[in-house]
């Protein structure tokens, strides 16, 4: 009998259900766990009030896998879909540890964690990646999968990570994850991942509510895994930064389509992200049909985004010097082209502002190397405090309505440095 209180760790009993059965229904109850794997031709259902709580401590196990654009050892993610096929995961709740993480990251007073030691090393660049940090789902290398009526609460770290995968459909997902300490809790990252749907949905975080990604610097393009065919729509965003393309694009991201959804006090609605060193690509989105209100940043395209976290030097140091830091530290090679960011087409745009203090329509700031091309906006009926900043970019404004008091304030520029 599985223990439904919350209180025993049932994760073996879980487990060997999993792997002696093709389809397993849990009823009410919570079940303490650390790390489930689904395998191929499985049904995972779970009752509205059956909740997966992830385990209070650091004992999940390191798998194989990639975090933040980089391939190495991380912790595995409450539920696992590797190197599987035909998975329907339905209903329940998986509610992650997220306190005990957040801890780990920022420490008790939020002031003395890892993250603190780390930058005061000059090390904030490798602090995300050695502060391990469970996934609530993860589906990596897999095909066919199916992701229905769940709910998503308290990640540890990012709470669905679709990776190296391809035909996936998410439907009518519930994701809060915004507690102001809660540090990377994206909402859904598809990454080097193809043929994707996200719909239906409610997204509320503290970081990127939907994020596009494809490996960063040198190791994204010698995985050269490109993320496309990705459809979006539907979805309601509460918090967070609203949809990213970035800042892991080297190996490129085409083909996005983003229609019916609405913005509700998000920091921004569509933004792409890169630096320098990144590389790669983006090209080809199409967004039509957004509702923003009480959005700080509307479209904000910023290619040289955070330093601290792009910059990455080895100093000296007592913290052990982990593999992967060669990774994040490596040169990218003069000859392969700066980031490129062409044929985005924005159509029937509606922003409002009713009490943000930062209020800006545009942040489009592309490489003098490499200029952003081909922006297309029609259909725009914007009221907001501030035009912005358009720079090393041409865009193209049809048949719009844009309202606005100022047309730049510096200070706005300063975003999203954390």
């Amino acid at each position: 009998m599985l223990d439904k209180t919350g209180i025993k760790d049932v994760t073996v009993d879980l487990q060997k259900l999993i792997d002696e059965n093709n389809e397993l229904y849990l009823d009410d109850g919570i079940y303490l766990v650390s790390n489930l794997f689904l395998h191929s031709n499985f049904k995972l259902i779970l009752s509205d009030n059956a909740i997966l709580k992830g385990i209070e401590n650091d004992n999940y196990k390191i798998i194989d896998t990639r975090v933040a654009g980089i391939n190495m050892p991380f912790f595995a993610a409450i539920i696992n879909v590797i190197d599987s096929s035909n998975v329907l995961i339905k209903g329940g709740k998986i509610i992650g540890a997220g306190d005990y993480f957040y801890e780990k990251y920022w420490g008790k007073t939020t002031k003395d964690g890892m993250r603190k030691k780390y930058d005061e090393l000059g090390l904030r660049w490798a602090c995300d990646y050695d502060c391990k940090r469970p996934r609530n789902m993860l589906i990596q290398n897999s095909s066919n999968i199916k992701i229905e009526d769940t709910k998503f609460y308290s990640s540890g770290f990012w709470n669905l990570h679709i990776l190296y995968s391809s035909n996936v459909i998410v439907d009518n997902v519930y994701i809060k994850s915004d507690s102001k300490i809660a540090p990377s809790t994206d909402g859904i990252d598809i990454d080097s991942s193809h043929d994707c749907k996200i719909m239906n949905s409610y997204i509320s975080t503290n970081d990127d509510s939907i994020s596009l990604k494809s490996g960063r610097d040198m190791d994204g393009i010698r995985t050269n895994i490109p993320t496309y065919n990705i459809k979006i729509e539907n979805i309601e965003f509460d918090l967070g930064y609203g949809i990213s393309i970035g800042s892991e694009l080297s190996a490129g991201i085409y083909d996005i389509d983003i229609k019916n959804c609405k913005f509700h006090n998000t920091d921004t609605s569509f933004r792409i992200k890169s630096s320098q060193k990144r590389k790669g690509y983006v090209k080809n989105i199409k967004i039509e049909n957004i509702e923003c209100e009480n959005v700080k940043y509307l479209i904000h395209i910023f290619t040289d985004w955070n330093r601290l976290y792009n910059e990455c030097k080895i100093k000296n140091t007592d913290i052990p010097i982990q593999d992967y830091w060669y990774k994040l530290i490596e040169d990218v090679p003069n000859d392969i082209p700066d980031t490129e960011i062409s044929d985005l087409y924005f159509n029937n745009i509606k922003s409002k502002n009713i009490d943000n203090k930062i209020s800006r329509i545009f942040t489009i700031v592309g490489l003098e190397s490499n200029k952003i091309s081909n922006l297309f906006f029609e259909n725009l009926d914007i009221n907001m405090n501030e035009y912005g900043i358009i720079k090393n970019a041409k865009i193209n404004v049809i048949n719009s309505k844009l309202n606005y008091k100022e047309n730049y304030i510096r200070e706005n520029d300063d975003f999203d440095n954390r």
